[in-house]
């Protein structure tokens, strides 16, 4: 039981650090990556789909992305979703492709975008402890049902413990990367 409750909480709170990832990775820095536009939704006959499912997603360079439709009429739809997302980017349309340069990052602009991700850090650590409560209290369960004795909960408290801090680490290692690669100009 408690190498089961063990288990799922690790990877409970190893899915925790991916939705951060996930997060930190749309969060625009000055050089471009095809995984900013992932979360941008094209209307596609009457129903919204990720943009990478009615087109092609390239890097043309370190600052420019390039779209191509697979449907030429889908252009005009794409360019207009890129343009409406909350992402700040303005594609040009180049007939057969879409251009859309990374904008260079102001400082103040970096500093905002430093917020932000301290703020997505936050509320992975929140999720964190979070199960480790969760985990800590269906121990205590266990103990008043005496389906485990107290010094059993008291190494599984301190199992998950060292595993929340472990998890606390690596979310604060991906927050100071994150942070670093915001404010290289």
């Amino acid at each position: 039981m408690i190498a089961e409750l063990k288990k799922t909480t690790e990877q409970k709170m190893h899915k925790s650090i991916e939705v951060l990832k996930a997060d930190l990775a749309k969060v625009r820095t000055g050089r471009a990556h095809t995984g900013l536009l992932d979360h941008v939704m094209v209307e596609y006959y009457g129903s919204p789909v990720p943009i990478n499912q009615v087109a092609n997603v390239t890097l043309v360079d370190a600052r420019t992305i390039g779209v191509q439709a697979w449907e030429k009429p889908m252009l005009a739809k794409i360019e207009k979703a890129i343009r409406e997302s909350d992402l700040g980017l303005n594609p040009a349309n180049m007939g057969e492709i879409l251009r859309v340069p990374m904008p260079a990052l102001t400082e103040e602009r970096r500093r905002d975008l430093t917020k932000v991700v301290r703020h997505e850090g936050e509320t992975a650590k929140v999720a964190v402890r979070n199960l480790r409560r969760d985990a800590n209290q269906q121990l205590k369960d266990a103990v008043k049902d005496k389906t485990i004795s107290e010094d059993d909960e008291r190494r599984a408290q301190d199992d998950i413990q060292k595993l929340t801090d472990k998890n606390i680490a690596e979310i604060d290692k991906l927050l100071a990367q994150k942070e670093q690669e915001l404010m290289q100009i």
